[in-house]
């Protein structure tokens, strides 16, 4: 089992930054693939980034492509999410998950575990 613990959410205008982490507890942590993925009321969950086990390999959605910034410090068990030049439709909760997987997946089903998300708000 991996628990995992998201922080760093809050409310910030646009063109803010925030720094997301995800810390990972339990049988950790190996050689296991981590993603951000969010989640507004009424849709469903998106990917955001995805990083592989190695942190050599990155992949992005396209609408936060530039912007944010994923990497991980496996010393520590901690993921992070460096998000820049923040828009108000970025707005969401935000989803820390890890699979037991070296390479990095975009699709959500891929992911073995998930943390209690964090929401992030962005005023305009």
């Amino acid at each position: 089992q991996v628990q995992l613990d998201e922080s760093g959410g809050g409310l910030v205008q646009a063109g803010d930054s925030l720094r997301l982490s995800c810390a990972a507890s339990g049988r950790t942590v190996g050689s296991i693939a981590m993603g951000w993925f969010r989640q507004v009321p009424g849709k469903e969950r998106e990917f955001v980034a995805a990083i592989n086990w190695s942190g050599g390999i990155t992949f992005y959605a396209d609408s936060v492509k530039g912007r944010f910034t994923i990497s991980r410090d496996n010393a520590k068990n901690t993921v992070f999410l460096q998000m820049n030049s923040l828009k108000p439709e970025d707005t969401a909760v935000y989803y820390c998950a890890a699979r037991w997987y070296v390479r990095a997946s975009t699709v959500r089903n891929d992911y073995d575990y998930w943390g209690q998300g964090t929401q992030v708000t962005v005023s305009s």
